[in-house]
Parts: C-alpha cells; sequence; structure tokens
C-alpha cells in the first residue's frame, strides 16, 4: 500500500510539473511583451523585429510553440535574459545555491523553533515569555522584522554581519555551491562558521513565521494525542512527561506539523524575495528584483519556473514525509 501511495504521489507530481509549465506557457502568451521587440531593442525597425519574431518561431501554432517550449525547459532552456543578455538557466545555476543554502538553513531554524515552542508549552508553565517573543516576530511584517533584526543586532551592536554570504577571501566555489558544505569539504571549517554567522539573520527573518505556525500546530497535536489511552498507559508505567512525549508522542502528533511546513514553503518563497533584497543576498529572489526591474519577462518566468517546481517537489516529499511518520496517511 505504501509503495502505492508513493507511485501515485509521484505521477501525480508529474502531472502538475506539466500543467505548471502549461500555465507559464501561456503567462508569456497574455502578458503585453513582445520577446522579439525585447530581444532586439526599442529601437529596431519593425523589419528586424519581425525577422526574429520568425526566427525564434513566435508565428506559429500555439500548440507547435508549446511542444518547443516544454522541450526547451526539459533541456534546461529557460530562453535569454535581456538585463544579463545570459540564458537565463545560467543566471539561476549561479543565484540558485545561495538561496537553496538561505532555505535550508531558514528551515531547519524554524522546525528547532517550533518543536521547542511546542515542547516548552506542552512541558513547562513558564514559557510565557519564549511563547510572546516568537509570536511577536512572526506577527510583524517580514521587512520590519528583517530591518529591526538588522538594526539592533548588526548596526547597534555588532553581533552579525548585514549581508552577503561571507567575508573571506576566495571562498571554495564547489562542489555544491553551498558554502557551509563546501567549507568542510575542502577542510576550510572556517569558511563553514563565517557562512553560518552570514546566514543568522536573513535566515532568522525567514524562520519566525514559519516556526510559530508549525509550533502552534504541533502543540495542538500534542495535546491531543496526550489525552489518547496510550498515553495513559505509559505514565502509569512511570515514565517522566518528558520520556511519554518524546518516546510515544511525538510522532503520532508529528503529521499535522509535516502538513503545515509543506504549507508554509509557499510562504518561504515569497518571503525570500523581501529577504534577500534587504539583506544583498545574491540569491534568485535578489535575482527577480533585478530582472522585474527591467521588465524582463523571460527571466521572470524563469524563476517562476523554478519556484514552482520546487514547491511542487518539497510537497511532494512532505507527503511521503507524513505517510512514513503515519502509514494511515498511505491507507487513506
Amino acid at each position: 500500500m505504501l509503495k502505492r501511495f508513493i507511485l501515485w504521489r509521484v505521477v501525480g507530481m508529474v502531472v502538475v510539473l506539466i500543467a505548471m509549465t502549461f500555465l507559464v506557457f501561456l503567462l508569456r502568451q497574455v502578458v503585453p511583451s513582445d520577446p522579439a521587440r525585447a530581444a532586439v531593442g526599442p529601437y529596431a525597425p519593425q523589419s528586424v523585429v519581425d525577422a526574429t519574431r520568425k526566427a525564434l518561431g513566435l508565428d506559429e501554432p500555439l500548440p507547435v510553440q508549446y511542444g518547443r517550449y516544454l522541450r526547451a525547459v526539459l533541456h534546461g532552456d529557460l530562453g535569454r535574459s535581456v538585463t544579463t543578455l545570459n540564458p537565463v538557466s545560467q543566471d539561476i545555476r549561479k543565484a540558485l545555491p545561495a538561496s537553496a543554502e538561505l532555505l535550508i538553513y531558514a528551515t531547519i531554524l524554524a522546525v528547532l523553533l517550533a518543536v521547542a515552542l511546542a515542547l516548552a508549552q506542552t512541558l513547562f508553565t513558564r514559557s510565557e515569555v519564549f511563547r510572546q517573543v516568537l509570536i511577536g516576530g512572526a506577527s510583524a511584517p517580514i521587512f520590519l522584522t528583517g530591518l529591526l533584526l538588522l538594526y539592533v543586532l548588526w548596526f547597534k551592536l555588532g553581533w552579525f554581519p548585514g549581508g552577503e554570504r561571507t567575508n573571506i577571501v576566495n571562498p571554495p566555489t564547489g562542489p555544491t555551491g553551498l558554502l557551509t558544505i563546501d567549507g568542510l569539504i575542502h577542510g576550510r571549517p572556517a569558511v563553514t562558521l563565517n557562512a553560518l554567522w552570514h546566514l543568522f539573520l536573513p535566515g532568522l527573518t525567514l524562520a519566525l513565521p514559519m516556526s510559530v505556525a508549525i509550533g502552534r500546530t504541533l502543540r495542538s497535536s500534542i495535546v491531543g494525542v496526550l489525552r489518547q489511552d496510550h498515553v495513559r498507559t505509559a505514565r502509569s508505567k512511570g515514565l517522566s512527561e518528558f520520556q511519554v512525549v518524546r518516546r510515544h508522542v511525538l510522532r503520532n502528533a508529528s503529521t499535522a506539523a509535516i502538513s503545515m511546513t509543506g504549507l508554509q514553503i509557499g510562504f518561504l518563497f515569497a518571503n525570500l524575495v523581501i529577504v534577500e533584497r534587504i539583506f544583498a543576498w545574491p540569491g534568485l529572489g535578489l535575482y527577480l528584483v533585478e530582472v522585474l526591474g527591467r521588465s524582463d519577462l523571460t527571466a521572470t518566468l524563469g524563476v517562476a519556473l523554478v519556484f514552482g517546481v520546487a514547491y511542487i517537489v518539497i510537497n511532494t516529499i512532505v507527503d511521503l514525509a507524513q505517510a512514513l511518520a503515519d502509514p494511515r496517511v498511505s491507507l487513506e
């Protein structure tokens, strides 16, 4: 049954990915922007524009154009940016590691804060201050949270850097593109520590809203599981409350929290654009801000496609994690 569940989820993911490429293709058609004109510039004569449109295949029927577009996407060809004059896929490959590292760090930090919030509210009566700090940070607009953290922890106290991925000269550039991992691979732990130091402020800004949403969901699930019969049996055996929660509650209560994590990933992508702009983080969010300012439709839709693919894949992984955490999910 679990194998069938995994198979159907993977098939569903492929179908949704194809549908998403079709929607992105339609956006290219309905947005009032001429790719041929954008490619040759605003002052090129109309004859050059018409020749470019023919060369790009924009004068062919829409089904033919979509088939060509889908083949190009499958081969990693997302068009050419009129902002950088580079292939969009090349620009994305250059910016993607910075965003991926920030998103991974923020997600891990959010999950840790969420578990801490849920356990503190469940096991300790004096956890109100911690709860209020997290909720206060999550309630403020994301740009305000980032600016406040910058002002206090960077400008006033100087505890953390205010932007960029690292201040180490000649950091390693591969093989993963993630400085925290590449530093260890190349035997340079100072690079890893410096990268983590730079990740803290933007990562915390992204993590706060996500941690409160997941923490509240997890705490509600824990409270529900604590009322079940097997928990009372565990308590009757003399286990402490912490042991009961760790051994018999957390896994059963994790399904709803995992589902909430998948939902929060979408907000994480949206907030990434704001956070990378505030902290001058050289990732996809900052790249998207630049190409939007130049009305670069090809690059904008390329980034949107990457974000959409990442969101669909991550949510499929979340579904599979739910099935592993609670086999009843696959049976349903």
